[in-house]
């Protein structure tokens, strides 16, 4: 539901950041008035000065955000840990157990539903713009991409969806499977992608999508080493990859947990090849804080916290973001794509917080960073001209907005404030049955 966007709405008094307000090295805080008029920004100005005319909302020194920009996601798998809990807590557990429930019950209608309640928890939670990855070893690529479609056409206007091929190193260097997971992920508008940790045939693999992708035009999100093992090079092979062939598309590599304990010349080696490559790197601090360093014993407490270094990522030039992954499957038994909570938590995870003067920098990497590595249409910055699609929270400073679930907070879309809530688990019910 909706109130329909007024002719003229002010947001007066509200606190932005000026990171997403076209100072993106700035951590400053701005005190404003915008002014929406036709469902686009139409003013920003100094708290105070803009004319009282219209209907007038006041933020009361509340803090005014972009939509989020949640980049990488799987909608194919959310919410089946009622059905297949992860049995161990461990990534090969969780591996397993995705493959048993897809090859039993991921027919169109269940895939369908699952997506569908995924995205109205998104939608939420204020998310405008949203990238999955589909789980799509043939034969599943030939039902999950047609869902796909379907459901971003239903989607339009609400979420901006992008989709991504996940497939395994083996499809990866077999050519007919790639070509075909390739060829529908094009036919889909999507990219090609893969999920490759230590692997001792990593080179010809990533050499393997690089060229496919070439050749088809599309791009690629790959994921790497989501492993602690220090041998695992997959992150540096696909930047080699990238540069010697020559590739122009966007790339993205997500997790790139390893990197976090190699040694100190393997790790200035990859982020310098990372950096020239120009690929975007997505951490997704959550589901690798759940699934990196555990005992599948539960006999030891884990030491490392599973994410990549992305203060030197960034340092050296390369956009990092950080998004959902999983929710509520057994790759991470929770999550509700919510990116206030993955910004939250990332900032306590990765330490992002200090100093504080630059804090307010990395907002980015849930919105505008986010938004431009994927090259959505929704930019998530607060710029004259652009739709007001806008998160107001009561939170006024850091600590205020990162200590509550912020479940209070006010969306509009298009100058228009939405009352979307949550779904409730239980529509889910019919489906829980392995």
């Amino acid at each position: 539901m909706s109130r329909p966007a007024s002719a003229g709405l002010t947001i007066a008094n509200a606190t932005v950041p000026a990171s997403v307000m076209g100072e993106p090295a700035s951590g400053a805080l701005r005190r404003v008035d915008v002014v929406i008029e036709n469902g686009a920004i139409a003013s920003i100005s100094p708290a105070g000065s803009a004319p009282a005319t219209g209907e007038r909302v006041d933020a009361d020194s509340g803090l005014l955000l972009p939509c989020f920009v949640d980049m990488h996601t799987h909608l194919d798998k959310g919410h089946i840990w009622p059905r297949r809990p992860n049995p161990d807590g461990t990534w090969i557990g969780a591996l397993r157990t995705v493959d048993t429930d897809r090859t039993d019950l991921w027919a169109s209608a269940d895939v369908e539903r699952r997506m569908e309640f995924a995205l109205r928890c998104a939608y939420a939670h204020g998310t405008a713009a949203l990238r999955t990855h589909l789980d799509s070893t043939p034969p599943q690529h030939e039902i999950t991409w047609d869902v796909f479609e379907r459901v971003r056409e239903r989607w339009a206007g609400r979420i901006e969806l992008q989709a991504v091929s996940i497939i395994s190193p083996d499809v990866m260097l077999d050519k007919a499977q790639l070509h075909a997971v390739a060829t529908r992920s094009k036919a889909g508008g999507g990219m090609l992608g893969g999920a490759i940790l230590s692997h001792p045939h990593s080179k010809e693999a990533m050499l393997a999508i690089v060229d496919k992708a070439g050749e088809l035009g599309i791009d690629l999100d790959v994921h790497v080493d989501e492993t602690l093992d220090p041998a695992s090079s997959s992150l540096l092979h696909l930047a080699e990859a990238v540069i010697e062939t020559g590739f122009t598309g966007r790339v993205v590599a997500g997790h790139c947990c390893a990197l976090a304990v190699q040694d100190e010349a393997t790790q200035r080696r990859t982020i310098e090849k990372v950096a020239e490559a120009k690929i975007g790197i997505v951490s997704l601090p959550m589901c690798n804080l759940y699934l990196q360093d555990r005992d599948p014993a539960g006999a030891t407490t884990p030491i490392h916290r599973g994410v990549t270094l992305v203060r030197e990522l960034a340092a050296a030039g390369v956009s990092v973001a950080f998004a959902s992954d999983n929710t509520r499957d057994p790759f991470y038994a929770y999550g509700d794509l919510d990116c206030l909570e993955v910004f939250r938590e990332a900032a306590r995870i990765t330490h992002f917080d200090h100093p504080i003067e630059t804090a307010w920098t990395w907002l980015r990497s849930v919105t505008a960073s986010a938004s431009a590595t994927c090259g959505f249409t929704h930019r998530a910055e607060i710029d004259t001209g652009a739709p007001a699609d806008l998160l107001l929270f009561r939170a006024r400073s850091w600590t205020e907005l990162l200590s509550r679930p912020q479940s209070d907070r006010v969306i509009f879309r298009g100058g228009a404030r939405i009352e979307a809530t949550l779904p409730d688990y239980r529509e889910l019910d019919d489906l829980m049955e392995a």
